[in-house]
């Protein structure tokens, strides 16, 4: 099982469940590396500094390697799952990479990123480790991908604005309006939920949006970039709602560089498209 670092999904974590993460790379000024080596603090600064932060997807040779490696530990195919093609080029890479592994790769788009990448790959383990043929574990990712969304509120829409994940006349708009947008993450697509004046609005409206997905899911995530006060915040006014234990994940330098410090978000797994 391989998926990438913006799944934000923990090493250890990752290990236990025979994950492999393949990182994609992060430019921060002078400084290149992959994204496990630049911390999600160093991005937050930067940003905050108007240091430049760019970002690029993990070469097709890194992603083989992976493959590579996972026949070597004895694996007779991969199921290799990605964030979204709409947001980078890491699923054209691994299917590039996937057209030369010395085993069958099958590659899953996502269609997300952070916390339901994250289970969808934890999801597609558990099904390999069970005995599942190639076709049920990338089915299995598929499943667990679908039925997850996550909503998300940014400060600023100029982060997103930069990196091209946004249309540049709706950011402006934002801009101009000092709005703090709620925008929500499913099957590869990002849409505007609601506009607000101020974070602390912005802060009760993503507890009204989420709350009714929270109460119905098995599993919550809250992300955060160089917040972890709000985001234990947001914490405790998602907890009482649901019986599931309610994570909190800082996202990684690739995330962080395109949502910018202050970003909050709730990933929720169990709800219908």
């Amino acid at each position: 099982m391989v998926t990438d670092s913006t799944a934000c999904l923990p090493a250890a974590r990752a290990a236990a469940a025979g994950v492999t993460v393949v990182p994609l790379r992060v430019v921060l000024g002078p400084r290149e590396g992959a994204e496990d080596e630049i911390a999600p603090a160093e991005v937050a600064e930067a940003l905050r500094r108007r240091v430049r932060v760019t970002t690029s997807a993990p070469s097709p040779r890194a992603l083989r390697a992976a493959y590579a490696a996972a026949m070597s530990a004895g694996a007779t195919g991969v199921v290799s799952v990605h964030l979204s093609t709409s947001w980078s080029g890491t699923l054209a890479a691994a299917q590039s990479a996937a057209a030369e592994a010395p085993l069958p790769v099958t590659v899953v788009d996502a269609g997300t990123l952070a916390g339901p990448l994250a289970w969808a790959a934890l999801d597609a383990a558990a099904a390999a480790t069970a005995g599942g043929s190639l076709d049920e574990v990338a089915a299995a990712a598929g499943r667990s991908a679908e039925r997850s969304s996550m909503w998300f509120l940014v400060p600023t829409l100029e982060h997103l604005r930069r990196g091209g994940r946004i249309r540049t006349g709706s950011a402006l708009l934002g801009t101009a309006l000092a709005v703090k947008p709620i925008l929500r993450v499913h099957g590869g697509a990002l849409e505007t939920v609601d506009r607000v004046r101020t974070l602390a609005r912005a802060l009760d409206r993503l507890v009204e949006v989420t709350s009714g997905p929270v109460a119905g899911s098995s599993r919550v995530t809250v992300h955060h970039l160089g917040d972890a006060d709000r985001a234990a915040e947001l914490v405790a006014r998602l907890a009482p709602l649901t019986a599931a234990t309610v994570e909190v994940v800082e996202v990684g330098a690739v995330i962080g560089a395109h949502v910018g410090p202050g970003v909050l978000a709730v990933a929720v797994d169990g709800v219908a498209p």
